[in-house]
């Protein structure tokens, strides 16, 4: 092999980084794609739709959402993981993502933290606890000293193992050592008509997701699974106020691309996605369902994606979760 002087090399990378940089400037050239791991309906899909939308108008150049649901997210996860590392291709990424090594270990067909190239935290929300109306309890400890007296009574519904649903009951289980059975639902449409019709006790979901039934008194909201209070559920406490001291659950949103990715891309893509999470409209959209705008930096959504997994793979292994 010939001897590269250090000049040559530097000359070479110093093109090459020009390179990338024109490719920023210059990106989009062609139609981007946001693939959401969920069918259409839900916050993921409000998310890519109306990212999609004003990026179409901000760039002059299509972008499209494409639903790819399957195999518990990890069929469209996998789609970009595989995808070329252009910019072209971005994967909605919600707080389940974080739960899957965990779930899944070995046979997960990607690594969730190498495989990816965060870019973007763009919104976080809750999860409520609600209980059916003729429940007897009316409070996080109430609802605690219930199951321990009737063990075995109790169950709770979810939208499937390593759901947002899943981990917030078995993180209060966890910490507090009570158990109530599990029973997963294919969606919080069915899961939260199960908790109405009484099939099921109690529901950890999106505060959008029931709101409506709370305000029209069909069920009891007795806690929220955030440090803060819900603006949307101003006078409901935290279940961590409510006497389960450190219980938290953020319910997060975010976007990643394939690992590799040319860091002007992700500047670019990240620059502009913030902007148009910070517009007024879009805060409002967001907020009328529950979702609190965050638009951070690739290296924030970086170590929180990080901080998440380590923190859920070592609840599903404590709590011996399986997949259903």
């Amino acid at each position: 092999m010939p001897h590269v002087s250090r000049r040559t090399f530097a000359l070479g990378a110093a093109a090459l980084l020009a390179g990338t940089r024109a490719q920023a400037q210059n990106f989009p050239e062609r139609t981007v794609k946001f693939v959401v791991p969920y069918p259409p309906g839900g916050f993921n899909d409000t998310l890519a739709r109306v990212s999609a939308d004003k990026l179409t108008k901000m760039w002059n150049q299509p972008v499209v959402v494409e639903n790819k649901p399957g195999a518990n997210t990890t069929l469209g996860n996998s789609l970009v993981a595989k995808s070329p590392p252009d910019g072209y291709t971005i994967l909605i990424t919600p707080l389940p993502f974080s739960a899957l090594p965990g779930l899944y270990g070995a046979n997960l067909p990607y690594d969730a933290l190498k495989d990816f190239t965060p870019l973007v935290w763009a919104g976080s929300t809750q999860n409520a606890l609600v209980v059916r109306n003729d429940l007897p309890v009316k409070d996080v400890q109430e609802l605690l000293d219930y199951a321990r007296k009737n063990p075995g009574k109790l169950n709770y519904g979810s939208t499937g193992s390593g759901s947002s649903n899943h981990l917030s009951m078995e993180l209060l289980m966890r910490m507090t050592g009570v158990k109530l059975a599990h029973i997963p639902y294919k969606g919080s449409a069915p899961a939260v008509t199960a908790l109405l019709g009484g099939e099921i006790d109690a529901l950890f979901d999106n505060v959008p997701n029931v709101l409506q039934h709370i305000k029209a008194g069909k069920m009891k909201v007795i806690g929220v699974s955030g440090l803060q209070r819900s603006p949307l559920l101003p006078e409901v406490p935290t279940v961590n106020e409510s006497g389960v001291p450190g219980y938290e659950v953020n319910v997060w949103f975010g976007m990643q691309l394939p690992a590799g990715t040319p860091r002007p891309v992700v500047d670019r893509l990240n620059r502009d996605i913030v902007q148009l999470l910070k517009e007024p409209d879009t805060v409002q959209r967001f907020r009328a369902q529950g979702v609190e705008v965050v638009a951070s930096t690739p290296e924030e959504f970086r170590a929180w994606v990080g901080k998440e997994v380590v923190k859920w793979t070592q609840l599903i292994k404590d709590a011996n979760i399986r997949i259903e």
